[in-house]
């Protein structure tokens, strides 16, 4: 069942007012480089539930008279036509995404940094398309030896080569459409600049995971290292925090490994640092907002064993590699979780065991379990789908039908007969469709339709792996998903 353990509106002003608070301390201009997602961070909204996924860019929105947008995008990520995963599109049309959703909400964006540039065609392209569209565009480029060869680094050969940026506002929020795209670089170059041009300016941090005042093995830290299992992040006692205050908080290996090197930057640029440890780098206020610790333990533990099901997915569709499997089975035992924690797994096991057939299981918020099977007029998703919104309305039990089959039959003609599928079965986005037309003359499905919103947050399991289609519509409606790392056929393996 669905509780709250996270308290947002305590979050939305405990972190602007943290915020305001760096920027202060260092005399009015605070570069902070933003990591994770700025508008969707649907990780912190399932782990801690009552985050959520916009609070981030809600609190910037707060500060938008102090606030402006930096962009940053690896000249090699255009070249290669990186594309982000959970959105399906190339980082350089995530950064026109990005400028047009925060000019959206009335943030400034000031301008685009191309990173490590060296000549590569297609980032030249870019720049000249940002700038066509009245973009300012910068350039940064790759320095021999970063980041260990401080005397080179900080120098006019290193930074010093960097376009500088020219900001206007006290807080200068860096971003970008994904990991390795040069934020740090970006904030520490711009501190090289600031202050050979007398410019007093500081340097903040803002991680969501780990969150630093909650325990090692604490299961929200411990599903960050579930989300970064492919990336061999580990989370760790921040020893330099230890070493200087005698307090033990949480940081990651990354951090912690470079901390010296920042450290010896910070004193090169500005003549000595701010930051005794890389936890005081960090601006992120998250773990004083939890509400119900218990709450956000067990959401944190369903999360790792989401990112386990995943992995397997992704293994099994030659996409991900043992290795992540192997990382996230040890995350679970240091969890003590198992799958059958989630009801769904069990509900939609056995509903597959007793048809045999694909099945789908749905956790309500009541707790109540609601299973559908693949038939000849949908696939399991859809019926399950149905037969959840069905319960939530109170239209009736097993043999009411929200949508006749003389309404599917003509989609499944037009689907097999003139757009070429080989699947005549309803996806749950078309199920949705035929819903609303029967809305129009049935008050049942009207009602139906009205408790979509109810399925946000709702737990499933699939007993095999969901089509695009499928997939796409259950986490649109917010939908906590799992699925089987296997095909609805075994000799198939591709599957629409």
């Amino acid at each position: 069942m669905h509780q709250e353990g996270f308290d947002n509106q305590k979050y939305l002003q405990l972190q602007s007012r943290h915020i305001e608070e760096r920027i202060a301390h260092f005399g009015g201009k605070l570069y902070m480089e933003f990591g994770g997602k700025l508008f969707d961070d649907y990780h912190a909204s399932r782990v801690l539930p009552g985050f959520e996924p916009d609070s981030k860019i809600r609190m910037l929105a707060e500060m938008r008279d102090k606030a402006e947008i930096i962009l940053v995008i690896n000249a090699a990520d255009i070249e290669n036509n990186k594309v982000r995963g959970d959105l399906g599109i190339p980082y350089d049309s995530d950064v026109l995404r990005l400028i047009d959703a925060f000019r959206g909400m009335d943030l400034y964006v000031g301008g685009v940094v191309v990173t490590r540039y060296k000549g590569q065609c297609a980032a030249d392209a870019f720049q000249t398309r940002l700038e066509r569209l009245g973009i300012r565009v910068y350039r940064h480029y790759p320095i021999a030896g970063y980041p260990h060869n401080i005397a080179h680094i900080v120098s006019d050969e290193g930074f010093g080569k960097n376009d500088y940026i020219e900001t206007t506002r006290p807080l200068v929020v860096v971003t970008a459409p994904g990991p390795g795209s040069g934020k740090m670089a970006t904030c520490l170059s711009q501190l090289y600049h600031e202050y050979k041009r007398g410019v007093c300016a500081g340097y903040a941090k803002y991680e969501t995971f780990p969150v630093w005042n909650l325990p090692l093995e604490h299961p929200v830290n411990l599903a960050y290292e579930a989300a970064t299992a492919d990336l061999d992040d580990v989370n760790m006692i921040d020893p330099f925090h230890l070493h200087a205050y005698g307090v033990t908080t949480v940081n990651y290996n990354r951090d912690v490994e470079v901390f010296p090197v920042l450290a010896a930057m910070f004193e090169k640029i500005t003549g000595e640092s701010p930051y005794k440890s890389p936890t005081d780098m960090g601006v992120n206020m998250a773990g004083r907002c939890i509400v119900d610790d218990g709450a956000v333990q067990e959401a944190a533990r369903q999360e790792i064993i989401r990112r386990w099901f995943d992995a397997r997915c992704q293994l099994r569709q030659g996409k991900g590699d043992e290795n992540t499997v192997y990382k996230l089975e040890l995350l679970m035992q240091k969890a003590g979780v198992t799958a059958q924690l989630r009801p769904v797994v069990r509900a939609a096991r056995e509903k597959a065991e007793a048809t045999g057939e694909p099945a789908m299981a749905i956790e309500l918020p009541d707790g109540a379990l609601v299973t559908g099977k693949t038939s000849e007029l949908m696939g399991c998703s859809a019926a399950a789908l149905l037969n959840a919104l069905k319960t939530l309305s109170g239209a009736g039990g097993h043999g009411v039908h929200l949508i006749s089959q003389s309404a599917i039959e003509p989609i499944q003609t037009v689907k097999v007969r003139y757009l070429g599928s080989s699947n005549p079965r309803l996806h749950s986005d078309e199920v949705l469709i035929a819903l609303a037309s029967s809305a129009n003359s049935d008050p049942r499905a009207a009602a139906a339709l009205e408790c979509l919103a109810q399925l946000k947050g709702c737990q499933a399991h699939c007993s095999v792996m969901l089509s695009p289609p499928d997939e796409s519509t259950y986490k649109k409606l917010g939908l906590q998903l799992t699925c089987q790392p296997q095909y609805q056929v075994n000799d198939k393996l591709y599957h629409r």
